[in-house]
């Protein structure tokens, strides 16, 4: 399926990060403990004991489910990903911020590495309501914060949108930060600026740039249906050109949609700095 413009893995972020993408054990005085609880008949489960701010008399568990190796259990728990989680839950609009919840125990399912970085984290999270002792529901799939760029350009009275998930290298076009705007950060404040494609059911954040340039028709023609990616990670990826006013009715990536919104809106509304 083709998608608009490209994602940006986490090493090339263009945006400075938030306070709140970054997580140190330290600063929020949260302690990790690792340990084993012994058995006579099976291997001993792992488990680690994590004390949080929000609850210091009442350590967190973390175990690791059935056939998850040790490697990725300690992975998963010193992950950004987890830890991130961890720093959300105590957030000012975190579960348990106003003290009425309690995460008793996490349970660390599976991990899936891209590289030497954990790609995927899934894990089941025990939190109860104090008062009552209900469960509130728990499961999380966590991929972390992303960036794309919504690339248009211009040419000969036309504007043109690439569907790519490339790199400037694959589309031979040169993206620089001060020639970027961002477009999710013309949403209020409270929704952190961020868009969720899939809030309720994965962690996964996107911030939306875009980049407007022009560029002669021959750039167009050639970059249509430009074959990319790495042939001997068995990649075989072509890009599209498709003209802007078509870009709708194209994909049904939540990417590309959200992208067109608010840059319809923005538009609209005059936020846009006007182009020289």
């Amino acid at each position: 399926m083709s998608q608009l413009f490209y994602t940006l893995p986490k090493r090339l972020t263009v945006s400075p990060s938030p306070p709140l993408l970054h997580f140190n054990y330290r600063s929020s005085r949260t302690r990790l403990v690792c340990s084993k609880m012994p058995t006579e008949s099976s291997p001993s489960p792992l488990t680690h004991s994590i004390t949080i701010p929000s609850q210091l008399s009442q350590p967190v568990h973390v175990v690791a489910a059935p056939g998850l190796s040790e490697s990725d259990f300690r992975c998963a728990v010193e992950s950004t990903l987890f830890k991130q989680w961890l720093k959300n839950l105590q957030s000012e609009t975190g579960i348990l911020a106003n003290g009425d919840m309690l995460l008793k125990q996490v349970l660390i399912q599976g991990v899936d590495m891209f590289g030497k970085r954990i790609g995927f984290l899934k894990f089941k999270a025990d939190i109860f309501c104090k008062e009552t002792g209900q469960k509130v529901p728990g499961i999380v799939f966590a991929r972390g914060p992303a960036v794309a760029v919504l690339i248009l350009l211009d040419s000969e009275g036309e504007t043109y949108a690439i569907l790519t998930e490339q790199v400037e290298e694959e589309t031979g076009i040169q993206l620089k930060l001060e020639d970027m705007i961002d477009l999710t950060a013309f949403l209020y404040p409270s929704t952190g600026c961020k868009f969720f494609p899939s809030a309720g059911g994965c962690d996964e954040e996107i911030s939306l740039f875009l980049y407007r340039g022009r560029v002669d028709k021959e750039i167009i023609m050639q970059l249509q249906g430009k074959e990319t990616g790495l042939r001997d990670h068995g990649e075989l990826i072509k890009v599209r050109v498709v003209p802007y006013r078509e870009l709708w009715r194209t994909t049904p990536d939540a990417k590309v949609l959200t992208a067109i919104a608010l840059y319809e809106m923005a538009s609209k509304e005059e936020l846009l700095p006007s182009r020289t």
